[in-house]
């Protein structure tokens, strides 16, 4: 895909493993999705539409990717 200006609405985070590589947060919630794109410099190299019912449920994949390793028994519902 060719070069899209950056979101109006939305951020864009730099990632730490290969230069000039970003990924862009762009909501639209006139049509109920957020959309993630994967930009190596100029050149978007993926996309994916999430929707709204489904942010939460990112949201805590993240959150739980953060928190230091427990036993099956001790994870909260």
């Amino acid at each position: 895909m060719n070069v899209s200006p950056l979101p109006s609405r939305g951020t864009v985070l730099v990632g730490r493993d290969v230069a000039g590589r970003t990924l862009r947060v762009s909501p639209h919630p006139e049509v109920g999705r957020v959309v993630l794109s994967i930009w190596q410099d100029s050149i978007c190299v993926a996309t994916f539409r999430l929707a709204e019912a489904d942010v939460p449920d990112l949201l805590k994949v993240l959150a739980q990717g953060l928190l230091p390793a427990q036993h099956p028994a001790q994870l909260p519902a």
